[in-house]
């Protein structure tokens, strides 16, 4: 009897939902003055639910990040127009609209929609996204719409199909990074057309295009430097030092995907920078690679800063494509862990000594941010965009620390295991502080939760972690 309900509720819809059955969509690059992203997707979908449906909700990509306009939704042959969700569901899905169908919806039928809007150079930059007269970029998230559930707690959230393919047009002479496997190149005019597929276990599309040259200048190199220009004989990208990170990267934390064999660094030029760093430098990871500005690449390949940042990026292909961060834990995990990871990534090229270095500048950063702080310290779970710099480097500093405090506790070994099952587990899903705390309990055998409540959810540095190793000062001269 349990048998027979269990097999019924597998097959028996038990609330109103919907499901993309298929998907498809275009890319463009306008050229001009004032170049645009055109951005044509092609939905099929069907009800799945237990009832008819009168309306869907989506969230479109933030016009405030991507300067989008013209946005024109189409089913069936009828104009769709978004509006606002109403007051009492709007807390739980900030930001989505409510388009109202021309007619219901049956159950088991089909239904085509099409989405259209343009990009255009925002205000500010983001890392997410990134425009200009010769090159672009889009992240994995962000620039898609996303579809939500019908409000029913059973109904479950709809999601893009096992396979899809999707299209990147451009100007001939750009050259394109993008996730997938490519499909086809085809010659149309003046324009380039490129066609990739994704398959169920690739995780979400990404674009990297522009009028690039490589500026690797090592040969054989095991990874590429691409510049809008080719850099000068004196200023090397280093690209065999970014190759070793990568290995080490992919020997500690696993493979992630099959066909990124190298690690890339791009110049994006009009990246903007969100942060205190030097000159205005910027950089954004995205799978596999990372973008620089050209304040970034001004700061050279020796400096101590551009070789941590380009590390970190890199490590953001684990700790924010592969494992993503959920909202409350992106201090903790989406930045704690790729700043983690290059120390990872420097103690397997110096050593002890090296890993050390590491640890002592980040309690020089956590000194020194909370001389200036003024205030009560927060912690790390508590931080949040809005608070001060000073707050944020506290607690940009001490996140890593956890997981070296993990290390010298159940071994590296241990723990670097216990991230690298969470990957594979976890893969492509949004994930907390406790996924990846039950993670490191399996491998290490262990109970965390007084480390991860002392490190996360307390202010200050512990002492005997102090004491462990020497006094923040002296360690960093």
């Amino acid at each position: 009897m349990v048998l027979l309900l269990g097999v019924a509720s597998c097959t028996v819809p038990l609330a109103p939902q919907y499901q993309i059955v298929k998907q498809t969509f275009e890319i463009r690059y306008v050229s001009g003055a004032n170049p645009g992203i055109k951005i044509h997707n092609v939905y099929t979908l069907q009800n799945t639910g237990n009832a008819d449906l009168d309306f869907i909700d989506v969230r479109f990509p933030a016009p405030q990040i991507y300067g989008r306009t013209n946005l024109i939704v189409e089913s069936e042959g009828h104009g769709l127009t978004p509006a606002d969700l109403p007051l009492e569901y709007q807390q739980d899905s900030p930001g989505a609209q409510r388009l109202r169908l021309a007619s219901r919806w049956p159950q088991k039928e089909k239904r085509d929609l099409t989405i259209d809007y343009v990009f255009s150079t925002p205000s500010a930059g983001h890392e997410n996204f990134a425009l200009g007269p010769e090159t672009f970029h889009l992240s994995t998230r962000g620039w898609l719409p996303v579809f939500l559930p019908p409000n029913h707690i059973l109904a479950g959230t709809p999601t893009r199909p096992d396979k899809l393919s999707y299209a990147v047009r451009v100007p001939s002479n750009f050259t394109v990074l993008a996730r997938g496997s490519l499909a086809s190149r085809k010659q149309d005019g003046s324009e380039t057309v490129y066609r990739f597929d994704l398959d169920k276990r690739d995780l979400g599309p990404y674009v990297v295009a522009g009028v690039y040259a490589n500026s690797s200048q090592a040969k054989n190199s095991a990874s590429a430097f691409w510049t809008l220009k080719n850099l000068p004989q004196n200023a090397p990208p280093q690209p065999n030092r970014f190759a070793a990170a990568w290995t080490v990267l992919q020997k500690n934390f696993g493979a992630i995907d099959k066909r990124t064999g190298a690690p890339y660094i791009v110049e994006a030029p009009t990246l903007q920078s969100d942060s205190d760093l030097p000159g205005g430098a910027a950089f954004a990871a995205f799978p596999g690679g990372v973008l620089v500005n050209s304040a970034a690449l001004n700061l050279g390949a020796d400096d101590e800063l551009f070789i941590e940042r380009i590390e970190r990026g890199l490590a953001r292909t684990w700790f924010d494509d592969a494992l993503q961060p959920a909202p409350f834990a992106a201090l903790a995990i989406g930045d704690g862990l790729p700043a983690y990871a290059t120390i990872v990534i420097d103690e397997a090229s110096g050593g002890e000594s090296e890993r050390r270095k590491r640890i002592a500048g980040l309690l020089n950063a956590y000194d020194e941010a909370h001389e200036k702080l003024g205030i009560p310290e927060k912690s790390v779970v508590a931080t949040l965009p809005a608070d001060s710099v000073e707050q944020r480097r506290i607690a940009e500093a001490k996140a890593p620390l956890l997981f070296i405090a993990l290390e010298d506790a159940c071994g590296a070994t241990a723990v670097r295991a216990g991230l690298a099952q969470a990957i594979q587990l976890l893969r492509g899903k949004e994930v907390s502080v406790n996924d990846v705390r039950a993670a490191l309990e399996f491998t290490t055998g262990k109970n965390l939760a007084e480390p991860f409540r002392v490190w996360l959810y307390n202010p200050g540095i512990p002492s005997d972690f102090r004491a462990g190793y020497g006094p923040a000062a002296e360690n960093g001269k």
